[in-house]
């Protein structure tokens, strides 16, 4: 099957002689390249019916790279699991203009950090106003960086609120399961935290003026039940570049790709140069040590006391939430993927076994 990883190799060297990379770029092309090479090492093994030998080499890990986020949303979806409430959920979406995204490159990590940070702060602000959620203490996020088409975190909000009694407590599901809060209201306390946060940077200067005149856009939409949540997010919150599957041809320096518009759902295909195509597969490269998921109110991990009350109490005042979790949600949905297996891909018959382990050959870069 044809990987990102043969076009870098065949046109990386080319690449970075012409350009000039930021280092996460050049880390991210370099361990790509040597994903599941003898530069990492591996294992050899053996089939026990046919005696053939199959080199097993280690994977890269990057997060940016094709073959290895998989793993990598697996163990997210496991943990993430733990850690759910009974009651509705909602997906928000929040987009940076396309005036923002030449600042927001050239300043990743700092402008990346701040739109989480007001995204958050839109969602809390929004979220204690008694108008619409009522909130005592802010609602459980999980927010993601979504390069996809625009630079945007998209939140998981659990939808509940707590009410204080006395001197007790008391947590209630959002009064209608397929309303949160108003998404134009959310969007214009959204710009002025953003507005206010680059100016605190310094970096309001450089962004022009009308952005601040025209409606941004943030999407809110009711999701479903917690798992079905996390089973949505889960597919897109490791989501690289672009998946080898969707590659098609790479001929003469020319690789075409498939993609599905939104809108309509049909398939597209297109065709770039090798250097243009790696060019975009580079723009969704994130600096080193951003994080891309991030946990506010309820799911940050300071607050797990306050996570198990509210699950007790929740679910203390909820009977069916079974029944709703099992009915169909708006979500798109995927295939799951095949358990991986060891069975000799040669004979499809015996097992294959590890007869030694391959030390890495770093000496000479990939």
């Amino acid at each position: 099957m044809l990987e990102v990883a043969e076009i870098f190799r065949r046109y990386g060297a080319a690449y970075r002689a012409q350009y000039q990379l930021l280092p996460s770029q050049a880390r991210a092309m370099q361990e790509i390249e040597a994903c599941r090479t003898a530069y990492f090492g591996g294992h050899l093994k053996q089939c026990d019916h046919c005696g053939r030998q199959v080199y097993a080499y280690h994977s890269c890990r990057n997060r940016h790279c094709p073959k290895c986020h998989g793993d990598q949303t697996e163990r997210w979806l496991a943990q993430q699991q733990t850690r759910l409430l009974p009651c509705p959920y909602f997906l928000v979406t929040f987009t940076l203009p396309a005036e923002l995204r030449p600042l927001a490159f050239a300043n990743q990590k700092k402008v990346y950090d701040l739109l989480m940070r007001g995204a958050a702060a839109a969602l809390q602000k929004l979220a204690r106003d008694p108008g619409y959620l009522g909130a005592a203490r802010g609602p459980g996020r999980a927010a993601y960086l979504d390069q996809s088409y625009a630079l945007s975190p998209s939140c998981s909000y659990a939808g509940h609120r707590r009410r204080t009694l006395g001197r007790g407590k008391e947590w209630l599901a959002t009064k209608h399961s397929a309303f949160l809060m108003p998404e134009g209201a959310l969007s214009v306390i959204f710009r002025a935290k953003l507005c206010a946060a680059l100016k605190k940077a310094g970096l309001l200067n450089q962004v022009p003026r009308p952005v601040w005149q025209k409606d941004w856009v943030v999407h809110c939409k009711a999701a479903g039940q917690g798992r079905q949540v996390l089973n949505y997010l889960a597919r897109y919150i490791f989501r690289v570049a672009i998946s080898n599957s969707r590659l098609e041809r790479f001929e003469n320096g020319q690789v075409t790709f498939r993609y599905r518009d939104n809108r309509s759902q049909q398939l597209h295909r297109v065709t770039l140069p090798a250097h243009k195509f790696i060019h975009r597969f580079l723009l969704h490269v994130l600096p080193r040590g951003c994080a891309k998921v991030r946990y506010y109110g309820l799911c940050s991990p300071s607050c797990k006391a306050q996570l198990e009350q509210a699950r007790a109490l929740l679910s203390a005042a909820t009977t069916t939430i079974a029944a709703v979790d099992s009915t169909p949600h708006s979500l798109p949905s995927e295939p799951a993927m095949p358990p991986a297996t060891t069975r000799c891909p040669h004979c499809h018959i015996g097992q294959l076994f590890e007869i030694r382990v391959l030390l890495p050959q770093r000496k000479v870069p990939p």
